[in-house]
């Protein structure tokens, strides 16, 4: 069940959720996709931890982080594998079920809803094609729009946007980089902990509340947000 920390009630206008591992169930052919490339060059294969702790961050901050040795001049090639072996899966990626149902009946709520991405902007747009849900957000922010996240542009951005202050903004997301995202943007955050970062590390986030499921999160959404 959810671990939801003593608060009062409060009412959010904006919800942000991240993409990969929040609502696309991708995390498995992320961290796959970083261990196979790594192969290819013939670098020590980063373990599952290693290489799910860098999904969210923007390719580039991602590639150096489990590749930490490589020369500058070989990134643009870890890069191409690792867009090979993504690209060649990506069709195979499906949304987490209840997802779909869940952000319908946030829409219908009325709630502002918006994705916060460390994809580039050419793979959510895939991705939100894919789904068919091109339509579904009133705004999008991608990591080659600014700076990465944890760094705070992105959700600023965002909020600028849609015209809303830090307190009506709650982020969603399965990794420790959104939930510090959240918090160095000045907003709340939520951590799902059925993505790439394990329970542990997002409680020491602190976010509003944990929940382990899509259910759950709509659950808790319709609750309290």
């Amino acid at each position: 069940m959810p671990r939801d920390k003593p608060s009062a009630p409060r009412r959010f206008r904006l919800l942000v959720f991240d993409w990969d591992g929040t609502l696309a169930d991708s995390t498995t052919i992320i961290a796959e996709a970083i261990q196979r490339a790594c192969g290819d060059l013939g670098l020590p294969t980063p373990d599952d931890v290693a290489a799910r702790f860098v999904i969210g961050l923007g390719l580039a901050d991602a590639l150096r982080h489990v590749a930490p040795t490589l020369a500058a001049a070989d990134y643009p090639r870890l890069s191409e594998r690792y867009r090979h072996h993504y690209l060649s899966r990506e069709p195979e990626i499906p949304l987490f079920v209840g997802a779909r149902e869940m952000l319908d009946e946030l829409d219908a709520r009325g709630f502002l809803l918006a994705i916060a991405t460390g994809k580039a902007r050419a793979g959510l747009t895939r991705a939100l094609v894919q789904q068919r849900l091109e339509h579904r957000f009133i705004a999008s922010r991608c990591a080659d729009e600014g700076f990465p996240k944890p760094h705070p542009d992105m959700l600023l951005a965002l909020m600028d946007r849609c015209g809303v202050e830090p307190v009506e903004t709650l982020m969603i997301g399965d990794t420790t980089h959104d939930l510090e995202l959240a918090r160095n943007a000045g907003a709340c955050a939520l951590a799902v902990t059925y993505g790439a970062h394990a329970a542990e590390g997002l409680a020491g986030c602190s976010p509003l509340a944990t929940v382990g499921s899509i259910p759950e999160l709509a659950a808790w959404l319709a609750a309290n947000a």
